[in-house]
């Protein structure tokens, strides 16, 4: 009796210690996943919205941490030194979104790469700059047509509009 007592609290320390492992290379922070948009944790949630931006969009994950509420993005690929400009605002643009639709102002967001995690303060200045570029965007999508703003064919090639663009580079 007493080896199978030993053995369930052996097992259960194990159990403890793989979860910490995968939680920590999954990039998530300490707390309470409160969203998801990844099946393999939960069930994926609908997107977020808000109506005074019009804009929706969904995180791959909201932590409920002792800050309040965190987006983590997840990316695949690598990242040097400074996290890309489009994920900055990809992650604040979910900080935006999370403190309309929850009423809470998130203090930061992370970016999960595959080689490190980035913490992105969500300052009043990113805040602003995000919704500047929301504007931006949607005064552009009222245009006929939109000019293509790189010259990179990788980019190009996986374009969700590549087959009927008529600037494409391939």
């Amino acid at each position: 009796m007493i080896y199978l007592i030993g053995l369930l609290i052996i097992t259960g320390l194990l159990l403890l210690y793989i979860s910490s492992r995968q939680r920590q290379s999954s990039g998530l922070p300490a707390g309470k996943i409160i969203y998801s948009d990844h099946k393999q944790w939960a069930s994926v949630e609908t997107a977020l919205y808000d109506p005074t931006f019009n804009v929706t969009g969904k995180p791959d994950y909201i932590i409920e941490s002792s800050d309040g509420p965190i987006p983590v993005e997840v990316k695949s690929g690598r990242v040097r030194n400074v996290p890309y400009d489009s994920h900055i605002y990809q992650l604040a643009a979910y900080c935006l979104l999370i403190d309309q639709v929850f009423n809470t102002r998130p203090t930061h967001g992370i970016l999960h790469y595959s080689n490190k995690d980035m913490a992105v303060d969500y300052t009043p200045e990113l805040e602003s700059k995000t919704i500047h570029l929301i504007r931006e965007i949607h005064s552009l999508s009222r245009k006929r047509s939109v000019d293509r703003s790189h010259e990179s064919i990788n980019r190009c090639q996986k374009c969700g509009y590549y087959s009927i663009c008529d600037q494409s580079l391939g």
